[in-house]
């Protein structure tokens, strides 16, 4: 009952401080994009991630980070996907710049969509062009640019499971590329913003759990299969062990 009184409010308090952040900082997104290159792209990923880190506190929805960080270099990180929240813990939450593998549909939304095109690689699912050369844009990017982030999961997991079958993509990446896969989970989010509904949020903690990389040195699209199954069976394990009870 308690919660059910106060989320209304609390909802708008969160909605309001977020759209408040973005016009505040979209001015500066806009003059920055001009320059459409990599720096620029890392100066508009440093002002999400602090801007995110900020309203996480906030709306009493700090971020903590556990794990081990990896060794620096380039990686193919995958996560799962359960929250509206995803997408802005993303930013604080990995160890360095990435670039998101997204669906294309989104970068049509008013204002946000235009902040989605600046650091986000599109992907028509529907559509196998589309498909072929977003994978040959993250190839591009890996080599010189940053991380790629996938969900492997594609959408929202409504199964009530730890997660969702994988599609294939990030796997492919990762061995046509021979570049490591970085597990990381969130097993906080859903609790903060359910995904079955946009106003659906509350506060309390958010983790980013850092897995141990996966190695693909010598493996071929043979282990296709295998690598999928086991970098699975890694972030299964993880979330059950870090879910909190409800």
């Amino acid at each position: 009952m308690f919660r059910k009184i106060l989320q209304p409010f609390y909802t708008t308090y969160a909605v309001t401080t977020f759209m408040i952040g973005l016009i505040i900082n979209f001015p500066f997104f806009l003059v920055i994009s001009i320059g459409n290159n990599i720096a620029a792209r890392r100066t508009i990923y440093t002002i999400i991630r602090y801007w995110a880190r900020s309203w996480l506190w906030m709306t009493g929805m700090p971020l903590t980070i556990s794990g081990s960080k990896p060794p620096k270099r380039r990686y193919v990180i995958v996560s799962n996907h359960i929250s509206y929240l995803d997408t802005v813990v993303l930013f604080p939450g990995l160890p360095g710049y990435f670039r998101a593998l997204g669906k294309k549909e989104f970068s049509k939304v008013p204002v946000m969509g235009f902040l989605y095109r600046q650091i986000v690689i599109m992907v028509d699912r529907s559509s196998e062009h589309s498909r072929a050369k977003s994978m040959k844009l993250m190839w591009r990017v890996l080599k010189n640019e940053s991380d790629i982030l996938i969900f492997p999961e594609g959408t929202f997991n409504e199964t009530g499971r730890p997660l969702k079958e994988f599609y294939s993509g990030a796997f492919r990446l990762a061995l046509v590329t021979q570049t490591p896969i970085l597990p990381v989970i969130f097993p906080d989010t859903v609790n903060r913003w359910h995904y079955s509904a946009w106003w659906k949020i509350w506060p309390g903690r958010n983790r980013a759990i850092y897995l141990d990389p996966i190695p693909v040195d010598g493996m071929t699209m043979d282990n296709l299969a295998e690598l999928k199954q086991r970098v699975y069976d890694v972030m299964e394990a993880a979330l059950v062990k870090y879910t909190e009870p409800k």
